[in-house]
């Protein structure tokens, strides 16, 4: 038999495979139903399909990835991943002190925890991971490997975590990312992976600033560098945009507030919340956006494990014997080891308890750092609504038109010559003021909004016609009719 990923759902398939006793069924946590498309009820463009996130209220989630707030230590972070009485290890993006809240992040806490693992754990030992993201496939993996008997518990009924192409040939041409799925010139092994899978990308182009009354010069981020670096010679962290002001930086200034709320939408956290010593970074470059189905890379993680889908961890009893895992359900499941990947987000919730309670140490380093909301829209037209963004745009869109099949296929087997565009919102009262525009990768008129912080979390308390008009309000400046 070859390797492969069981996948099972919450029920007798789970207690089948890992209990030799007999417990009551706990009941499978119903999927989701899928969301038509709404309709903008007065607007004059209407996308052919539409996509959006809420990771800001999603129970399993409860934001998007971490930040250090001002006046935190990155030592916290340290706090949070030390092993606890070697029963309980933890792993996730928010362990990481290299950069945290990235995708790589995750990668390696999942590599470090592993070899933490592996290095106390007796042969053949059961190992339970919650939480089947990046962090928990990339342990599981590595246990696996090590001959562990390893169960993965997922809570959703998909596995991924805050990750989540969506792939629907018939709305999207490329799987929609709602989550992380950006990667910047830090995310190597991430990078690595795609390679690997064949998994095709595109660098994101040149950026286009535009306000209402038409292109504007691009801000330079100079300032915003020159002001952090000045505040972390200070003898102590204050909030970023303290530093900014100080500096005399105009936080009102329109092509300011359209660079910070690019900085937000890719860490998530306020200019009045990020730490200037920890800060996040000051105009992401040189991004790379892919353009497949990114489930592809938890196939090949997980790939020999027992996977249980819709099977909500609730409690978390150890010591010096083992460890219990209390399910949603009601069922308790004993395994000798957990590895912990759920977001900081949980962790700072109520859904998951543990027995006794963690030490001071991981309960103040959970409490000290912050969970960022980024949320992400998709759209799709069947028809471009856009003015040209710019020549060379118009000139790629040309050439596009007169291209034949037989091109189209071959440009789909490699990656896209034609790169996405960013795309800054300036002025106006925009709720998303960063787009990709992924036409030139993909033949298809789609653009991609990303927005973090407190406008984030608006947008996730959104109805979906809301969001609707919300996104096609934000992107007025690039709409051949406003």
């Amino acid at each position: 038999m070859t390797r492969r990923t069981l996948l099972i759902g919450a029920g007798a398939g789970v207690l089948g495979v890992i209990l030799s006793s007999c417990t009551p069924e706990p009941a499978p946590t119903p999927t989701p139903t899928r969301t038509p498309t709404p309709k903008p009820t007065g607007a004059a463009i209407s996308p052919s399909a539409f996509a959006r996130s809420a990771w800001t209220t999603d129970q399993y989630s409860l934001g998007a990835a971490s930040f250090t707030p001002a006046g935190t230590q990155q030592s916290a972070r340290d706090a949070l991943a030390t092993p606890v009485d070697d029963r309980l290890f933890f792993a996730g993006e928010a362990t990481d002190t290299d950069a945290p809240g990235t995708i790589d992040a995750a990668l390696r806490s999942g590599d470090r925890v592993a070899d933490e693992v592996i290095g106390v754990a007796d042969e053949g030992e059961r190992i339970a991971v919650v939480g089947a993201g990046l962090a928990g496939a990339a342990a599981t993996s590595r246990l696996v490997a090590a001959g562990h008997e390893v169960m993965v518990f997922e809570a959703r009924d998909r596995v991924g975590g805050r990750i989540h192409s969506v792939v629907d040939d018939e709305r999207w041409p490329v799987p929609a990312q709602l989550g992380g799925w950006l990667l910047s010139p830090d995310d190597t092994e991430m990078a690595a992976l795609l390679a690997r899978l064949d998994i095709r990308s595109s660098e994101v182009g040149s950026a286009l600033w535009r306000s209402a009354d038409g292109d504007v010069e691009p801000v330079s981020a100079e300032p915003v560098q020159a002001a952090i670096a000045a505040g972390q010679e200070q003898p102590t962290d204050v909030a970023l945009a303290d530093t900014l002001a100080e500096a005399g930086v105009d936080l009102e200034d329109p092509g300011i507030v359209a660079l910070l709320a690019a900085v937000t939408a890719s860490a998530g956290s306020d200019p009045d919340e990020a730490s200037t010593w920890f800060p996040p970074v000051a105009q992401p470059v040189d991004l790379r956006a892919p353009l497949g189905d990114l489930g592809v890379v938890f196939d090949d993680l997980l790939d020999g494990a027992k996977v249980g889908l819709s099977s909500p961890v609730s409690r978390v009893a150890y010591d010096e014997a083992g460890v219990s895992l209390g399910m949603a359900t009601g069922e308790s499941l004993s395994f000798d080891r957990v590895v912990i990947t759920v977001p900081l987000g949980v962790l700072q919730g109520t859904g998951l308890q543990f027995a006794p309670a963690l030490p001071f140490s991981h309960r103040g380093a959970i409490a000290e750092l912050g969970m960022g909301r980024i949320e992400t829209v998709w759209m799709r037209f069947d028809e471009s609504p856009f003015a040209a963004t710019s020549a060379a745009a118009a000139e790629e869109g040309d050439a596009s038109a007169d291209q034949t099949d037989a091109d189209a296929d071959a440009d789909a087997d490699a990656d896209a010559d034609a790169s996405p565009t960013v795309w800054h919102v300036v002025g106006g009262d925009a709720l998303i003021r960063t787009w990709f525009d992924l036409t030139p990768a993909t033949g298809e008129n789609i653009v991609v909004g990303v927005v973090g912080g407190a406008a984030a979390e608006e947008f996730a308390g959104l109805d979906d016609q809301q969001a609707l008009d919300a996104a096609i309000g934000s992107l007025a400046p690039f709409l051949a009719v406003p």
